[in-house]
């Protein structure tokens, strides 16, 4: 099993948004930059687990934990011209883009902020605290998941 961090606004998605969906199940889209879309298309499988972190937002931070539920496939907003996802280079025989289902599993009572992360020395060389790292998804080792879990009361 691998781990992850995936990022999203909390005003474009939010975990509560997550927790809404149908079966709360929903497409990751959006995905826009080629190591993120690797990570997902190449690395991701049915099961891993990963943290739903709220970005750009006033107290960001790791709000709890979805799964993925489906294997990689080709992003449908790529190919609607009035979606603000469109790639006009991007066709539906050679797609540039995939994405994955999340399924919701957990929210946490309480954030482990952004500010609460770098603050552990046990998590200083995790992959979101580096400096310049503004990657949407990113790869979260079995130890950082265990620290951030127990800072969040969650079972691992």
């Amino acid at each position: 099993m691998n781990y992850w961090l995936m990022k999203s606004e909390p005003d474009a998605f939010s975990i509560d948004d997550l927790m809404a969906c149908p079966e709360q199940t929903e497409p990751w889209d959006g995905i826009r930059n080629y190591q993120a879309r690797n990570m997902m298309r190449d690395d991701m499988r049915v099961g891993d687990r990963v943290f739903f972190y709220h970005s750009s937002c006033p107290q960001p931070g790791v709000v709890g934990i979805m799964q993925v539920a489906s294997e990689p496939y080709p992003d449908p907003t790529q190919f609607d011209p009035d979606n603000k996802y469109h790639d006009p280079k991007s066709s539906p025989d050679n797609p540039r883009w995939q994405l994955v289902d999340v399924k919701f599993e957990s929210k946490f009572d309480e954030l482990v902020s952004l500010k609460a992360l770098k603050a552990n020395p046990e998590l200083a060389d995790m992959a979101l605290l580096k400096r310049g790292n503004r990657l949407s998804i990113m790869p979260v080792s079995k130890a950082h998941w265990q620290v951030i879990c127990a800072m969040a009361g969650a079972t691992a």
